[in-house]
């Protein structure tokens, strides 16, 4: 019961700091849309800071669990396979989880204490994973031809993760909905095609 309040919490809390930027949440607004009593709040986590970082491991959290079962899938010996997978997968995640991108763009935009605790604890081991893995691509399928990995790094997330930042935008411009389960499929295919080019 105690860990469904504390992830009832956290995914509240995600919400709001991906919505209203970590100065225009309150946790008195946190526990609100969560329905818990305020005091949970620093029963649980102590400081609205500390909220704040634990909702941004939660969402690193799980992309992480998610290119680590990737990476270490024996049966994936391809390494255009495995990128093509990893590209697949960041866009089904961004699109399962949109806050986490909001979140991303509010703090990564800005120097400040906040930008450089996310950076070191999960966006730079996050890069260099990823760097490492496209790396080898480049050199044994010769795939990504010799662009450098903080432009592919870069690339990807913005490919993948705008079109569900701006989904309002896109409503309005193309009448398409980002989040229905067919532009996302169509979405991650063609983020894939344009990194990677034509499956073989």
């Amino acid at each position: 019961m105690a860990q469904d309040t504390r992830e009832v919490i956290l995914d509240a809390a995600l919400r709001a700091f991906a919505e209203k930027g970590f100065d225009g949440s309150s946790t008195r607004q946190i526990a609100a849309q969560a329905k818990v009593n305020h005091g949970l709040i620093p029963y649980y986590f102590g400081t609205k800071e500390k909220l704040w970082q634990a909702a941004v491991d939660l969402a690193f959290g799980e992309m992480k669990a998610g290119i680590d079962r990737l990476l270490a899938d024996p049966a994936i010996i391809d390494d255009r396979e495995r990128t093509a997978r990893m590209i697949r997968a960041h866009v089904y995640f961004v699109a399962e989880h949109p806050e986490f991108v909001r979140l991303m763009y509010e703090e990564g935009k800005r120097r400040g204490p906040r930008m450089r605790w996310i950076v070191d604890h999960h966006v730079k081991p996050l890069y260099e994973a990823m760097a490492e893995l496209l790396e080898h691509a480049q050199s044994g399928v010769g795939i990504l031809g010799d662009i450098a990995p903080v432009h592919l790094f870069y690339i990807m997330a913005g490919s993948t993760g705008l079109i569900f930042h701006q989904a309002e935008e896109c409503r309005r411009v193309s009448g398409v909905d980002p989040f229905d389960a067919q532009v996302v499929a169509e979405h991650a295919r063609v983020v894939e095609m344009l990194l990677l080019g034509p499956a073989p």
